[in-house]
């Protein structure tokens, strides 16, 4: 069986292109659908009402293009609005907790891991849950880091600024003695030199993004919904502002240039 329909992905602006890299690595063949919603960026100081209302038109909006797969990259979406989405919409939808989750338990020495992402996603608890249900022996501590997602935005990933900030932000776990670290937002591996500065080089950084790509492939798989063909996928990219930013920031995600991106409104 061969599933041609293209995978649709949404985050709240130009982090998840981190999750677009990894799925174009590993289903070279599979069609992408993403939507930056970078009108309404960041996600995560907003509402679970607000991020869920957006969550659904964004579902919405990759719906009218026939996915066959939803890939929620935003982690504060994942985190607030997963469920809702699955009972709204016929389509599978998968977000990035859960995978991360896994991720960071199956790499674990020490069994304490730290967490970071926006204030929402760390508010909600949602990666301590993920976790849990897969070891009660695991010690989790936490961080929100509300201004990595503006820095990546801005393209200010290197320099002291970032520097800076993430020394406040993380000097913590050294204390805490992680040996794993949960990039908890889509927008982080932009900052992960600055971030493995700040922990130390003995801590493993676990990207979700990565983690989420393996767990598309095998859900594809399982439902006979992978596209088998030989042909090279293509993408097409969605934003809800003004598309010169995120052809400039995106390009650094994807290392390469974005020659088209579509504003909707």
């Amino acid at each position: 069986m061969s599933d041609s329909r293209p995978i649709g992905i949404f985050d709240s602006g130009v982090g998840g292109l981190t999750v677009v890299d990894k799925i174009e690595k590993l289903l070279p063949h599979e069609d992408i659908i993403y939507f930056g919603d970078t009108a309404r960026v960041p996600y995560g100081t907003k509402s679970k009402e607000t991020v869920t209302k957006f969550s659904v038109e964004n579902v919405e909006f990759l719906m009218a293009h026939d996915v066959k797969l939803v890939i929620v990259a935003c982690n504060t979406a994942s985190s607030l609005s997963l469920d809702f989405l699955r009972r709204c919409f016929k389509v599978p939808v998968i977000g990035v907790i859960a995978p991360g989750a896994a991720g960071a338990v199956n790499s674990t020495r020490n069994n304490r891991i730290g967490v970071i992402g926006t204030s929402a996603t760390i508010s909600s608890g949602a990666y301590e849950k993920a976790i849990r249900k897969i070891s009660r022996k695991v010690k989790i501590f936490t961080q929100s880091c509300p201004l990595f997602v503006p820095l990546v935005e801005e393209g200010w990933t290197g320099g002291e600024i970032a520097r800076k900030v993430s020394g406040i932000y993380l000097n913590g776990f050294k204390v805490n003695r992680i040996d794993t670290l949960i990039l908890g937002c889509t927008h982080y591996p932009m900052l992960k030199d600055v971030i493995k500065k700040a922990v130390g080089p003995d801590v493993l950084l676990i990207d979700s993004a990565a983690e989420v790509a393996k767990e598309a492939r095998d859900l594809l798989d399982a439902s006979g919904l992978l596209n088998n063909s030989r042909r090279k996928g293509g993408q097409k990219f969605f934003v809800s502002d003004e598309p010169g930013r995120f052809i400039k920031t995106g390009g650094r995600f994807l290392r390469r240039r974005i020659s088209c991106v579509k504003r909707i409104t």
